[in-house]
């Protein structure tokens, strides 16, 4: 159940309003996360959606993208982000075996997608520098060093809505995400 302010995203005006009809414009419909974040602070949705937009212009595939975001919404325990992200990640080409594969952190069969998973499950679930062999590791399976930058950068995007929906209690408006 919700627990910050929310409003429908058709009652919305100024800035939020205008951000809602942008994203209604793009795809159909303001999801219930977008909704939630722009009518609380339209700054930090269009924050948001402007890292989303980078991240399409960055190094890394819509797949890869999807990876990182399946990976740290499982260790965040975000249903919402799973959600969407599921949806997301079968429309990038992944197929529903990987992604539950990925998400346990465990081998898909794809050495980049697993090397992928392995670095931002320990970027994201330990503390410290992160140890050389699993940079290492990542690059030799085929990650550069910007696509590296750009997956962190993926991790700070679905950060912060992970911390959102976990806040807020976003209600689900994607099938849920199979359970692992």
């Amino acid at each position: 159940m919700n627990r910050l302010f929310n409003q429908p995203a058709s009652a919305a005006t100024g800035h939020s309003a205008q951000l809602f009809g942008a994203i209604k414009g793009a795809i159909g419909v303001v999801p219930n996360a977008y909704a939630a974040i722009g009518s609380n602070s339209p700054v930090a949705l269009e924050a948001a959606l402007s890292l989303d937009a980078a991240l399409k212009e960055g190094s890394l595939t819509a797949r890869d993208i999807e990876v990182v975001k399946l990976a740290v919404s499982e260790l965040a325990g975000c249903d919402y982000c799973l959600a969407a992200h599921t949806l997301a990640g079968r429309k990038a080409g992944l197929s529903q075996e990987a992604m539950l594969l990925l998400r346990k952190g465990e081998a898909t069969g794809d050495a980049r997608i697993d090397a992928l998973t392995a670095f931002v499950r320990t970027v994201v679930g330990t503390s410290g520098t992160v140890p050389v062999e699993v940079v290492e590791a990542v690059r030799a399976a085929g990650v550069t060093d910007p696509q590296i930058v750009d997956t962190l950068l993926a991790v700070a995007s679905i950060t912060f809505t992970n911390l959102f929906n976990r806040v807020h209690d976003t209600v689900l408006d994607f099938p849920a995400a199979p359970k692992v």
